[in-house]
């Protein structure tokens, strides 16, 4: 019963992580465009995205890396993968919490600008920290399909 390769379900994990990573990006440019629009100085903005840039960064290479390698190492000692295996149960419920906690959070930020550029760095970071760890499908997909 909907059983699968680890090839495919790291295929199906790489999908999640980039959907994140476009959601995230396209929601943060949504954010910062809205404060730009309400009047948030243009220097502000930029140092908001670096802001969310570094910080993106650190948490792609001390946290998102790890939780990645950990997940792919997960998949390749499944001994008989199921199509829906591709992340643990938790990893959807805390997906879940954080869609309704992001939802939450901008419905509570609008009128105070300052909250809505905090909210745009803070998913901006996820999204940068998202898609500089996803190396680690590209590179762990390479060397299992060459075994």
């Amino acid at each position: 019963m909907l059983i699968t390769s680890s090839h495919t379900l790291k295929k199906l994990a790489a999908i999640v992580w980039y959907a994140g990573v476009v959601i995230l990006l396209l929601k943060s440019t949504g954010l910062f465009i809205h404060a730009y629009s309400d009047g948030v100085k243009p220097a502000v903005l930029v140092v908001s995205v670096l802001t969310g840039l570094a910080i993106g960064w650190i948490k792609s290479k001390y946290m998102f890396v790890n939780i990645c390698k950990k997940n792919l190492r997960r998949i390749c000692e499944l001994k008989e993968p199921r199509l829906w295996q591709f992340y643990r149960i938790r990893f959807f419920f805390f997906l879940g919490l954080m869609i309704f906690a992001g939802n939450y959070f901008s419905r509570l930020a609008k009128g105070n600008n300052s909250m809505v550029v905090l909210l745009a760095v803070l998913e901006l970071s996820i999204a940068t920290a998202l898609f500089l760890s996803s190396h680690c499908f590209w590179t762990h997909l390479k060397t299992t399909s060459a075994k």
